[in-house]
């Protein structure tokens, strides 16, 4: 649902009443993670997806149902092998879709759906199976100290607003809960029972968490690295470029990047913030550059260090790295020579397996082809933790 915060709060300002279908939970292989949603307006405009395709048609007349009758409902979509023109999933997976009306002074989701769409951190906590009365109730949880004057509850995990209407103890628990996942930058499930213990069989929450893009920093500012800023903002990151040579980082020269520094990489990398979720592309290969940097680079918890050059320029860094003191165990965090081997020539196509190593290293994957492979196709989602490397 925060992933259509922009247009469902323009929408709220509009006056319009919605219905929202969520994805709650996925078996199998399933073509959208929990959290992937499909918006219904009053007047039949429909946004988002919650399948790809396969049960977009069902599930946009049961958002029309909610519409009409004002209640929130659970359906599951699945393949049938027995009944082969019926709606389902053709991947054979399954999905359970959570269907809320909602009207525009909905205080809860209309201040998640506000603070995502001005980029604010903010998790929605959302019971998604459990006694009738409790289905659909939400809570929201900011980081930080609420304003004066805020309808907000502190506590020693930050602020929140709303409830799920089982009690302060249930409350307290999922605003822990759900301040984990979005300190993470992650989306998931969190079974609970109706006291606030972490019995499961009770509640299962939805937490969907809303961050600010994750970080791309690419150090060298040479050709293959603007091929790299337009593939990093292809995938939803916010590109930093970084190079000590006021010459080569020009606007001119990297218009698609969010930022551009001029300054030397290791000091640069010790002066601003990274965190799980930061990648950085070292394309410099130059060892005055490299060799400080990764020092730097190879002990921060960050996503993925990679660095390009050849297995020649990849032995001789090693061998310096080891002379300025870098661990072999933060040695093996290093992806170099960096991205996968897709054959790649151009710049275009070695940012496209620089890409796709970040991905890899991101979910797990292996980097095979998919063809003759048992491994399965839809891994972890959003609601998978970033996985350093």
């Amino acid at each position: 649902m925060l992933d259509l915060a922009g247009p469902l709060r323009e929408w709220i300002e509009e006056g319009r009443d919605f219905a929202v279908a969520t994805v709650v939970a996925v078996g199998g292989s399933a073509p959208r993670p929990p959290g992937a949603a499909l918006a219904v307006s009053a007047d039949g405009t429909a946004i988002g997806s919650v399948s790809g395709g396969c049960v977009e048609g069902a599930v946009y007349e049961l958002c029309v149902q909610a519409l009409q009758d004002g209640e929130t409902l659970v359906e599951r979509f699945g393949y049938s092998d027995e009944d082969a023109f019926a709606v389902g999933l053709t991947c054979g997976g399954t999905i359970d879709v959570m269907v809320t009306p909602y009207s525009a002074g909905r205080s809860v989701e209309g201040a998640a759906l506000s603070a995502a769409a001005r980029g604010e951190p903010v998790a929605l906590a959302r019971v998604v199976r459990g006694p009738a009365r409790l289905l659909g109730r939400a809570l929201l949880v900011r980081p930080g100290e609420a304003g004066r004057g805020s309808s907000r509850t502190e506590t020693g995990t930050g602020s929140h607003e709303g409830g799920l209407g089982g009690g302060p103890d249930l409350d307290r628990t999922a605003v822990a809960e759900a301040r984990a996942l979005l300190d993470s930058g992650r989306t998931g499930t969190v079974e609970l029972s109706e006291d606030g213990s972490h019995c499961p069989g009770g509640l299962t929450l939805l937490v969907e968490s809303a961050v600010p893009p994750p970080r791309m920093i690419v150090f060298g500012a040479i050709d293959f690295a603007a091929a790299l800023v337009r593939a990093g903002k292809f995938l939803g990151h916010h590109v930093t470029v970084c190079d000590a040579r006021p010459v080569f980082a020009t606007r001119a020269r990297f218009p698609e990047a969010d930022e551009i520094v001029v300054d030397w990489p290791d000091r640069y990398l010790r002066s601003t913030e990274t965190d799980a979720r930061t990648v950085l592309c070292v394309l410099t290969h130059d060892a005055k550059f490299d060799v400080p940097l990764l020092t730097e680079a190879l002990r921060l918890p960050v996503a993925y260090v990679g660095a390009m050059g050849s297995r020649r320029t990849h032995e001789d860094r090693e061998r310096r790295l080891r002379e300025a003191g870098v661990s072999e165990r933060e040695l093996a965090r290093l992806r170099s020579p960096i991205g996968l081997d897709l054959g790649a020539r151009t710049p275009e196509e070695t940012a496209v397996s620089i890409a796709a190593e970040i991905i890899a290293a991101r979910y797990g994957g292996t980097g095979t082809p998919l063809t003759g492979s048992d491994a399965p196709i839809h891994r972890a989602g959003r609601d998978a933790a970033p996985q350093p490397v």
